[in-house]
């Protein structure tokens, strides 16, 4: 459909609640395409959440495959009210984020979760997930509840890096 714009921190609306999808219509389908479209034109970009592009609803994208890194069981999802109903471990990573280019920043996430969603034609699913792919998930989903990778960092301190190219 549309490589939409990035919305940039500090916009207001990255830090807002998105709400449940209800409604798996066109409107739906055209949020989807469009986040794929802004996927595909974001190099290095392993996933995207519906309020980066605007849309303030609880939908996301993750595509692992196109990660530098070989990724087990990697490919591209589109999760719509993902829901975590179990998480273990814990691992310390990297994490970028597209509202946030120049930074990088250490971050504590759960090594495997759980989780349930819809995909965009309405059916329920469910998800094993860990390692790199769990950590892409849990980034896209704190953008639905208003979060940013610097809520979550220990220090901002130590913990936060420029990034030496985007």
């Amino acid at each position: 459909m549309a490589v939409r714009e990035i919305l940039l921190y500090p916009d207001p609306l990255l830090k807002q609640v998105s709400a449940e999808v209800v409604d798996f219509g066109e409107a739906l389908q055209t949020v989807v395409k469009d986040l794929e479209d802004t996927l595909d034109d974001s190099p290095f970009c392993v996933g995207i959440a519906a309020p980066q592009i605007a849309y303030l609803s609880r939908v996301l994208l993750i595509d692992v495959s196109r990660s530098r890194k070989p990724v087990p069981n990697a490919g591209r999802l589109a999760l719509i009210n993902p829901v975590i109903t179990s998480s273990t471990g814990e691992i310390l990573g990297r994490e970028g984020c597209l509202s946030l280019p120049h930074l990088t920043a250490n971050v504590t996430r759960a090594q495997s979760i759980v989780l349930t969603y819809f995909d965009p034609d309405g059916n329920k699913k469910e998800l094993s997930s860990s390692d790199f792919e769990a950590r892409v998930i849990l980034h896209e989903l704190d953008h639905l509840d208003g979060l940013l990778f610097l809520d979550r960092v220990s220090s901002l301190k130590t913990d936060i890096f420029r990034r030496k190219r985007y």
